[in-house]
């Protein structure tokens, strides 16, 4: 079978290879967003955008007594504009010569067809369904920063863009940009100076004190990681110039955590070797940290509910769970930290709906056949939320 036949067979598989045809670079979504408004315009699906354009769907409530729930994905992929061709390799749809988009797109197309297919049922009783759209997530995630929560009803949030089916991730890192600096100001030339013990080389003395610095995993949790620090890079002087006692040096960090009390531990252990640092070498140098936060945490809520519902969703169609955390950001980090239309904090929890792999890469692809049971898991896990 190839691709042609197989989307004549099966509407979802058509639905994600119409979205992923449709080239959608970071803050280059209008395409695809104009296209999912007429699709549903064609369906009849209540759907808005927002001043940025992001986009909202809202199927109507069956039963007001219960709650409704929010579905949400992002339009931009990584990639050009250029053409994507899908074409199909055994169970796996890939693109020609390109990323194929299926980060997110997989998780726009099971979304928009679950809500399609809600929107023509009055026979199902539920608290309506919610969809959001988001642009922009690849590069500086703008979409979610200028989503109108207003227009949200729901508390509990899927957002469909982990990279394996059966995924629940119910926290996730933050990240802080961490900038180190030390400045010796007399400097100096490495051979009339280099005698002077009231003069250093900021080169060497960045190095001492990165040495230490903690680096790698800091805090782990049943072998999974929960805070961690990477240095970045290192600048301090000039590879063709030796005879220079350097005045200055920089180093950047990257530090993630998925709890709170432990980045903060991490933190002050990095003001500490400052601080330890700038007694030593007082009125020689002076170090100096600077932390930035790019990324808001996204941590356990002690609500289980969502995932106790969601494994029993996924054990009952013969999906393996996995509940877990995962070390890096996403949308979910943007939620946790936000409130609904009712005050309510949001509940969010990363989930995957098909298996994806060598995203970001002209290697990607999906298995679409776990795309198919991703829609069966969902259609569960929304008449569990609704009992």
């Amino acid at each position: 079978m190839d691709l042609s036949e197989l989307r004549k067979e099966n509407e979802l598989v058509d639905l994600f290879c119409k979205l992923a045809e449709i080239p959608s670079p970071s803050k280059q979504e209008e395409k695809v967003i104009d296209w999912i408004c007429n699709y549903c315009q064609e369906h009849k699906i209540p759907c808005e955008t927002d001043d940025y354009k992001n986009i909202y769907i809202t199927i109507p409530a069956t039963d007001t007594t219960k709650e409704p729930i929010l579905l949400s994905s992002h339009l931009d992929v990584i990639g050009d504009d250029s053409p994507v061709i899908p074409y199909l390799d055994g169970d796996l749809i890939r693109a020609k010569g390109r990323t194929l988009g299926a980060d997110d797109k997989a998780g726009v197309a099971n979304a928009l067809y679950f809500a399609k297919e809600l929107n023509k049922r009055t026979d199902i009783k539920h608290g309506g369904l919610e969809v959001h759209f988001t642009r922009d997530e690849e590069a500086d995630m703008t979409g979610i920063k200028n989503t109108d929560f207003s227009k949200i009803q729901s508390k509990y949030v899927l957002v469909l863009d982990s990279d394996a089916l059966g995924q629940c991730l119910i926290s996730g890192a933050s990240y802080v940009l961490a900038e180190l600096t030390v400045t010796a100001p007399k400097g100096g030339h490495s051979g009339n100076d280099i005698g002077d013990n009231t003069r250093e080389n900021a080169a060497k003395l960045i190095a001492d004190l990165i040495s230490e610095m903690p680096q790698g995993v800091f805090y782990s949790e049943n072998g999974q990681v929960i805070t961690s620090c990477n240095i970045g890079g290192i600048i301090s002087g000039n590879l063709e110039v030796t005879n220079v006692i350097n005045t200055e040096g920089k180093a950047t960090y990257s530090i993630r955590s998925s709890r709170k009390d432990k980045e903060e531990e991490l933190m002050q252990m990095m003001k500490d070797s400052v601080e330890t640092f700038n007694e030593e070498y007082k009125d020689i140098a002076k170090a100096e940290i600077v932390f930035k936060e790019k990324m808001p945490m996204f941590e356990k809520n002690e609500d289980e509910y969502l995932p106790i519902l969601f494994e029993t969703a996924a054990k009952k169609i013969g999906i393996t769970p996995e509940i877990s955390t995962f070390h890096a950001g996403a949308e979910t980090h943007i939620y946790a930290n936000k409130h609904n239309a009712k005050g309510e904090k949001f509940s969010p929890y990363l989930i995957g709906l098909a298996t994806v792999c060598n995203m970001h890469s002209d290697r990607e692809y999906v298995d679409y056949k776990t795309m198919l049971k991703g829609q069966e898991l969902l259609q569960e896990v929304f008449a569990a939320f609704n009992k």
